[in-house]
């Protein structure tokens, strides 16, 4: 088990520092995140929180994380830290728990293996491959592909994930598969309680299946009326918002060909290899899946991508496709592998 490769690395936590990020987004909001720095023996592990409220990261700079000095084994310092309450008031969701232990655990990880002088894909005897990656990105309002023909202009060869919505029309549809590869279309509808909410609409979904025949389509709502336009489809389905941890793979209303993997998501790092792992053994392909990371946090996904799923479609491109006003020369896909890994990092 992967997990057992990193469980009893040593480390030592001597200090720990907290740094708040915000930042525009080409989704219209402006995203704030958190870098967790544990320090110790002269080494320092970089995490970063990605819990979506503004006001839960100024807290949590403000108020600071539990006592989290100490020398553990990773073990230990992963139980420690799913024993502790890391928000100094209760938050607005209870997935954002999750959202900051991996934060405090990736920066666990990061430090124990830079303290060992030792990187990732080495403990757990892979190798950092290339990775392909797909832009994620919205449309606006009115939905235009004004964004989609700019991308395309400054890459001609980028691949796309969408997000249709209800007020996707025909015509829209067609042009914009016309226009881009489009890898995978996000329906959003297993969201509950967030901004990003979608309804189960069987007009958009029959759409969809239709106007991208080779797309992976993500989230359905799976209803009376939209289920049956998956029946022999199932293949074509992927699943992101549920999936928490193995139970929640199991819990699916079919057993899955896709995963989109956040390790966010998950909350631990063993979580997160558990649910790798049983993926590896049962050929359910993965591709990585961002939150609009602001610092450390996205070489992080770029890594596990490169590590477990590099040839996926993988929603990890690098920040600047996030900008709201695209510039300069965009990174193109495939990513390569950093010639000097070293602990949790992709730099």
């Amino acid at each position: 088990m992967d997990f057992d490769r990193v469980a009893d690395l040593p480390l030592a936590v001597e200090e720990v520092d907290l740094r708040l990020r915000e930042r525009d987004t080409s989704s219209g909001f402006a995203r704030a995140t958190t870098t967790v720095a544990l320090s110790g023996n002269g080494e320092t592990g970089l995490g970063e929180d990605v819990t979506y409220e503004t006001a839960d990261q100024r807290e949590l700079v403000e108020s600071g994380l539990p006592d989290l000095t100490g020398e553990y084994t990773f073990r230990e310092f992963s139980d420690l830290v799913g024993d502790l309450d890391l928000f100094p008031s209760p938050p607005e969701r209870e997935d954002f728990r999750h959202y900051r232990r991996w934060a405090v655990e990736s920066a666990g990880l990061d430090l124990a293996l830079r303290q060992q002088g030792t990187d990732l894909a080495t403990v757990l005897d892979r190798s950092y491959d290339p990775v392909t990656f797909v832009v994620s990105t919205r449309l606006g309002d009115p939905p235009t592909t004004d964004r989609l023909e700019r991308l395309l202009d400054l890459r001609p060869d980028l691949q796309f994930k969408l997000d249709p919505t209800t007020d996707w029309t025909p015509d829209l549809t067609a042009a914009v598969a016309d226009l881009a590869p489009v890898r995978i279309c996000d329906l959003k509808g297993q969201y509950e309680g967030t901004e990003v909410d979608a309804p189960a609409d069987p007009d958009l979904y029959e759409l969809v299946l239709d106007s991208f025949p080779e797309a992976v389509i993500e989230d359905p709502r799976l209803t009376d009326e939209t289920r049956p336009l998956f029946e022999g489809r199932e293949g074509r389905v992927s699943w992101d918002a549920p999936i928490t941890g193995l139970e929640s793979v199991e819990a699916l209303p079919f057993e899955p060909d896709w995963l989109n993997i956040k390790p966010s998501r998950f909350g631990s790092v063993r979580s997160l290899f558990e649910t790798i792992e049983y993926c590896l053994d049962r050929d359910v392909r993965m591709y990585g899946g961002g939150q609009f990371e602001l610092g450390v946090g996205r070489g992080q996904i770029q890594a596990l991508a490169s590590l477990f799923y590099p040839d996926g479609p993988n929603d990890v491109a690098p920040g600047a496709y996030n900008d709201p006003e695209l510039e300069g020369d965009l990174p193109a896909s495939p990513l390569d592998p950093p010639a000097d890994p070293a602990g949790f990092r992709w730099e």
